[in-house]
């Protein structure tokens, strides 16, 4: 199925712009998941476990092309977005909004700022004006790293880049301002305890039970 921006440009899935994975970089407890899917995992289990409420944004198209194979079956070939994106994910976590945008990168030295959207940068801005938490979830596909870097970090890069500066954030860049995660079991990512480093008004960090 073809899906196009509002203004006509084809929309590029993640997969399709990196390229295929190598089973040899995703750990064996993570094998064959995309950074949505683990987040979408940890995210059930936050709301199982009564922890946070946190879902994947839904993204609202146009269906401007359908073919039908059969009677009893209809395949959308070609829609457009409605509306430009804004980020991936959003919710409610002790009381504050969560908002927040998830990416992946083979680059083993670097996050290139043009992953990213301008309309999204604004909007995280805008949620951080309103006193929102909004970040970054970043990935490293092949050191198996993950990263979560606040927006304020994320602004300062972006601003450093319209300037005339670099195109992305290097990864000593990630280890100094970021909060870095470690895939777990269950949940696959536990990504809000490391929120809370770069948040502290969301209080102290989970204390789990040790039959969850």
């Amino acid at each position: 199925m073809t899906i196009r921006y509002p203004n006509g440009k084809k929309y590029v899935r993640p997969a399709e712009q990196t390229g295929s994975r190598k089973k040899a970089d995703i750990s064996y407890s993570n094998r064959g998941k995309s950074l949505e899917d683990e987040l979408n995992d940890s995210n059930a289990y936050y709301l199982s476990q009564g922890i946070a409420v946190i879902h994947k944004k839904p993204i609202p198209i146009q269906v401007v092309n359908v073919h039908y194979p059969a009677r009893s079956a209809a395949v959308i070939t070609e829609a457009y977005f409605r509306t430009p994106s804004t980020t991936d994910f959003n919710g409610v976590w002790r009381g504050h909004y969560i908002d927040f945008e998830a990416k992946e990168t083979k680059s083993a030295t670097s996050f290139p700022l043009q992953n990213i959207h301008v309309h999204q940068v604004d909007h995280m801005k805008q949620v951080t004006v309103q006193g929102g938490i909004a970040f970054l979830v970043v990935k490293f596909t092949t050191l198996d790293r993950y990263f979560i870097l606040p927006y304020d970090s994320l602004e300062e890069k972006w601003e450093r880049m319209l300037a005339g500066g670099r195109k992305s954030i290097t990864l000593a860049e990630f280890e100094e301002a970021a909060s870095e995660i470690t895939p777990r079991f269950h949940p696959v990512l536990d990504y809000l305890p490391g929120i809370i480093p770069l948040f502290p008004q969301v209080g102290e960090p989970i204390e789990r039970q040790e039959n969850l």
